[in-house]
């Protein structure tokens, strides 16, 4: 199954959509708890960088028994250091942003706590292509 969701930027009234959509497809295929707990996290999180960050993105969910890739394409300012992005509250979001309680800083961290691969490029004044996976590990499997 794939799901394909177009995000804008700054449209902060339809931000999370995608990522409650995928929760739903994931509880009717039956995945595990955890599985749909991370991905819903990636997803998030992803979205809302676009909404912050980008001109406009598409968020893709490929969803298979064994697994959930996220992947995200933007159009944007790209990130001009991705290991500094990568840090525990370093953010780029302006103030308006973070008055209204997004922008802190934790998106990229924790989409790759809750990633069991990532992999994260970007290109500046170009955009940001983030692909995340998550493996559907039944209770007890590590």
């Amino acid at each position: 199954m794939q799901l394909e969701f177009e995000i804008k930027g700054m449209d902060f009234a339809r931000a999370g959509e995608a990522a409650a959509k995928i929760k739903k497809a994931l509880q009717m295929v039956g995945m595990e708890v955890e599985t749909i707990r991370k991905t819903l996290v990636v997803a998030y999180e992803a979205e809302l960088n676009v909404v912050i960050h980008a001109y406009a993105g598409t968020l893709t969910a490929k969803i298979s028994p064994d697994a959930v890739e996220i992947k995200v394409m933007d159009e944007g300012p790209g990130i001009a250091d991705i290991e500094l992005a990568m840090q525990e509250g370093y953010s780029t979001a302006p103030s308006n942003i973070r008055e209204m309680g997004f922008g802190a800083g934790m998106g990229l961290p924790n989409i790759e706590r809750c990633s069991d691969q990532m992999e994260l490029t970007s290109e500046v004044n170009q955009g940001t292509l983030l692909t995340a996976i998550i493996f559907n590990r039944t209770s007890g499997e590590k």
